[in-house]
């Protein structure tokens, strides 16, 4: 799926730069762009985009710091330079798989929030489409 997605964008891409219509041909594609672009289920799926980003750039700050505070504190600790070595990189694959950890469980949230969005607006499809048949038997 993701490469038939690059195929059209690049041919899209080609044909916008490449197109010998020149500037006129070029305002046509912008504008039926726009217009796509601003569609209500193009701007829903932005907006589902922006919600899943932000919920992962959330978790993640929280673990990255936590992980070099570990790294920091397992280097400066006493020992031989190999046992510290040793001690900071156990601490930074901690780090890590905590890091790794937090981004899954964001993902895991955004994807139950967007079906419980999904869920409750289907459900509120389905009731007013009920309610509007009931509505039309009536008269």
């Amino acid at each position: 799926m993701k490469g038939k997605i690059g195929l059209v964008v690049g041919l899209g891409v080609g044909y916008v730069l490449g197109t010998r219509a020149g500037r006129e041909r070029y305002e046509q594609i912008k504008t039926q762009w726009l217009k796509v672009w601003h569609l209500d289920p193009v701007q829903k799926q932005v907006t589902r985009a922006q919600d899943f980003a932000k919920a992962q750039a959330a978790a993640v700050p929280g673990a990255l710091w936590t992980g070099a505070v570990k790294v920091v504190k397992a280097v400066s600790s006493t020992g031989t330079p190999e046992q510290r070595l040793h001690s900071a990189a156990d601490a930074a694959k901690d780090a890590a798989e905590d890091v790794a950890e937090a981004a899954k469980d964001a993902a895991a949230e955004a994807k139950r929030t967007t079906a419980t969005k999904t869920t409750a607006k289907s459900t509120t499809s389905k009731s007013s489409g009920t309610a509007k048949k009931k509505t039309s038997e009536a008269e």
